[in-house]
């Protein structure tokens, strides 16, 4: 019974990180989902009301109104294409649920953030002709993670997550979404169960397309280990994520769509080496005074998942601003002088 427990220790990946801070995830996404459904809609009704004695500027603000939800609406589909030119700071908050033949009953719950700042520097041309390196570095907080001891008895402990940190370039290929470069494994998890203690290198790329209401594509990584101290009880890493996503724009800066991503670890046994969740988002983008800021809200369920111990679905609150590019001009030139 002992080395089967230990068997089932090892297999358990960090794809599952969760938590048991229920409530401290419940209510900031009430709040926020309050927030996009309610406060964007009163904030413009009680400008309209106060406009209702100006006739002359009343047409006027409406033509505003309309110019404002359609920058808005550019803007949301830019934030959800991997290979724009807008710069941004995605946070996403997670509640989410693991199970698995480790334990008896109920799932474990729990919870991390995800910070990823978007940063497409321009190397080359300007405008449609621009070529880009877009890098996104993807840094997991762990809140509170259920880590095994043994069959049915578990921990609970907190830190941070290795970091992924894929450098895309992008070449201007109009409607047709394309970057390719290598992605990067960092070891910076502050516990041995958060992370693989390695270094890590591999390809990927970002393909899809981009119409006038919809945006579709498909964001892989492929990581294989090339340094680090992982010792006997972490295999060398060999792993897969692929970001599938879709995004139909609706009036006034919504959209609906899905945006699951889809593990496969080479190294784990048989059963234990895929995550595939489907999912589905509400978005809204609106401006907190002169800066836009993009509210998602997702459930995914993972249709397969891993037989020891692996996330059988979640709730994912993201919350996206804005920021001004911190490179203006192409690095590398190219700019027609006028």
């Amino acid at each position: 019974m002992h080395t089967r427990e230990e068997n089932l220790h090892r297999e358990v990946r960090t794809l599952s990180r969760t938590g048991a801070k229920k409530v401290c995830y419940v209510w900031p996404m009430i709040l926020a989902t309050t927030f996009i459904l309610f406060g964007a809609t009163a904030h413009g009704q009680q400008n309209q009301s106060g406009q209702q004695n100006l006739s002359g500027q009343q047409n006027l603000s409406g033509q505003q109104d309309v110019s404002s939800q359609q920058d808005l609406s550019e803007i949301a589909k830019e934030i959800t294409n991997p290979v724009s030119n807008v710069w941004s700071l995605f946070t996403e908050f997670d509640l989410f649920f693991s199970d698995g033949n480790i334990k008896t009953g109920g799932s474990k719950v729990g919870g991390r953030m995800i910070f990823q700042p978007v940063m497409p520097f321009p190397l080359y041309g300007q405008e449609r002709r621009q070529w880009k390196l877009i890098t996104r570095p993807t840094i997991p907080v762990i809140f509170s993670q259920p880590v095994p001891k043994g069959f049915n008895d578990f921990t609970n402990l907190g830190g941070l997550g290795d970091t992924q940190l894929p450098l895309l370039v992008s070449p201007p290929t109009g409607n047709w979404l394309f970057g390719v470069g290598p992605t990067c494994l960092l070891p910076t998890a502050t516990r041995r169960q958060f992370g693989r203690q390695q270094w890590g290198a591999g390809p990927a790329f970002v393909a899809g397309y981009k119409a006038k209401n919809w945006i579709a594509g498909v964001f892989p990584q492929y990581t294989w280990r090339i340094a680090g101290w992982n010792g006997k009880d972490k295999p060398d890493a060999s792993y897969l994520s692929i970001l599938y996503f879709y995004a139909y724009s609706l009036p006034k800066a919504w959209q609906i769509g899905f945006n699951p991503t889809i593990n496969y670890d080479a190294k784990a046994t048989s059963g234990n080496k895929w995550n595939v969740p489907v999912g589905l988002f509400v978005s809204r983008t609106t401006k907190i005074g002169k800066m836009p800021v993009k509210y998602v809200l997702s459930v995914e369920y993972s249709v397969v998942s891993q037989h020891a111990f692996g996330q059988r679905a979640q709730v994912k609150l993201s919350i996206v601003p804005v920021i001004p590019s911190l490179v203006k001009k192409a690095i590398l030139g190219g700019s027609k002088s006028k």
